[in-house]
């Protein structure tokens, strides 16, 4: 089968939620086209549903460097980054993104999140209201976020 058409299968899966059977389908796609960009973003999407943390590190890292003005992939390197080695190498790739994404509020509230597990709950207040300012949806977030319990219990300012 065309390497098009099983990538286009394994949107589908993912869409539907069928991690394994997308998973599947790019285990058949051949070598030739393992280096290309669609193949190289469904693989990371694959392997952040299945929670594959070390493999999604470098690949995540590798697409946040290629494509720097896309947030969404420093999020992703930092979120791998978090689980596969620690907060603090976490940290310092958000810190690098909000270079480049100031008014990312995800961006923000996650270097919050980082902060308050850190005891630095200031700082966790300032990131937290300022991804609130930038998007107002992630009041709700920071209401049930578990990172943000320390800084819940300690403030009522959210």
């Amino acid at each position: 089968m065309q390497t098009k058409w099983r990538l286009s299968h394994t949107r589908g899966y993912l869409e539907l939620g069928m991690i394994k059977e997308a998973a599947a389908e790019l285990d058949q796609v051949l070598a030739d086209a393992r280096e290309d960009y669609e193949f190289r973003v469904l693989t990371a999407l694959v392997l952040q549903e299945q929670k594959v943390w070390p493999r999604l590190l470098p690949l995540a890292a590798a697409l946040a460097r290629e494509k720097p003005a896309d947030a969404s992939w420093w999020i992703m390197w930092a979120y791998a980054a978090r689980r596969a080695d620690s907060i603090d190498t976490a940290e310092k790739i958000l810190l690098e993104a909000e270079g480049h994404h100031p008014q990312e509020a995800t961006i923000q509230f996650n270097l919050g999140c980082y902060a308050c597990q850190c005891g630095d709950l200031a700082t966790a207040l300032a990131r937290v209201k300022k991804a609130i300012a930038l998007d107002p949806a992630f009041l709700e977030a920071a209401k049930t976020d578990p990172d943000l319990h320390p800084l819940r219990a300690n403030t009522q300012k959210l």
